[in-house]
């Protein structure tokens, strides 16, 4: 990484499979494509491989740097990354595949990121034109994975996990300094894991994890002291949008109920900025008109940090 800095960001490469970005000087949108009947966040309405094409299309026309296709939902309770997952690897393939194929064919430039974690389907996908494998476990859940990418090539995101899903509900409160202890050395067990099997540090971008495996207030604690992952020496990715501790912290404005997945917009808009300014590079976000005027107002304030 070089020396010319943004308030914490770093310039400095992303090596993908076929290409190379820029990250740091501007934040990069990243639009989810949820191709799942069960997503918490948009309750299955892009299932439909079509629909799912179309919607990624619209992302890109909306501003999206590069888009993020899932299709095994990783929701608090799910089965998802343990020996019988509620979605198998080929039922994965099966949605996802026809998806990354139409919207190549129809905008081959797209950068496309698969989130999946099973070794089979990032291998699949790459060979059909993704360019990034974003894995939610952080190279924990198959131990396959490692050597795809490292093979392909490929840009990675190493996201930290603290266990599965159907596990959170069970995990103590952290205190903030415990609780990033724990984030940085999950992150450092990922990057070394990554080293070994070859993956080049420059294709890496580490993700905190927000709601995966941290209760409510353990999410703001992170986010307050995300700047200080930086010191991993990889730049961040923060995905924050429509989370769960997003409408818990509104409650005092809906009755003292969580605020529903639909209710959290302007929450997620807060959290973007406030991640941006602590660091992150890229966001992850399902409404990416939005999320590019937050981000343009962020960057602009990074842009004129050190000016006097």
């Amino acid at each position: 990484m070089t020396e010319d800095k943004t308030l914490g960001r770093t310039i400095t490469s992303w090596k993908l499979r076929s290409r190379t970005l820029e990250l740091g000087r501007r934040t990069l949108v990243m639009g989810v494509v949820n191709i799942t009947p069960d997503s918490f966040s948009d309750g299955g309405r892009f299932f439909d491989a079509d629909a799912a094409i179309m919607h990624g299309i619209r992302l890109l026309d909306e501003g999206a740097d590069l888009l993020d296709l899932g299709a095994e939902s990783t929701r608090p309770g799910s089965r998802a990354g343990g020996e019988e997952p509620e979605v198998s690897g080929e039922e994965e393939r099966e949605r996802l595949l026809p998806v990354l194929r139409g919207i190549l064919a129809a905008r081959p430039e797209t950068v496309v990121s698969i989130d999946t974690y099973k070794a089979d389907t990032a291998r699949a996908a790459v060979a059909d034109g993704a360019e990034i494998v974003n894995d939610v476990s952080g190279l924990l859940w198959d131990p396959g994975l490692v050597g795809v990418c490292a093979e392909a090539g490929c840009g990675v995101v190493l996201m930290h996990t603290r266990g599965r899903p159907e596990e959170w509900k069970m995990q103590a409160q952290l205190q903030p300094n415990e609780l990033l202890a724990t984030v940085r050395a999950g992150l450092a067990e990922s990057l070394e894991r990554a080293a070994e099997a070859g993956i080049a540090r420059d294709a890496i971008v580490l993700d905190p994890g927000y709601g995966f495996g941290k209760r409510r207030q353990e999410n703001f604690a992170l986010l307050a002291r995300q700047a200080e992952l930086l010191d991993l020496g990889r730049p961040l990715l923060a995905g924050v949008s429509r989370k769960s501790f997003l409408g818990h912290a509104l409650a005092p404005l809906y009755g003292g109920k969580s605020a529903a997945v639909g209710e959290r917009e302007t929450a997620s808009l807060a959290a973007l900025t406030t991640a941006i300014l602590h660091g992150a590079s890229v966001v992850r976000v399902h409404r990416v008109r939005e999320a590019r005027e937050a981000v343009a107002i962020a960057d602009a304030v990074l842009s004129l940090h050190n000016l006097e």
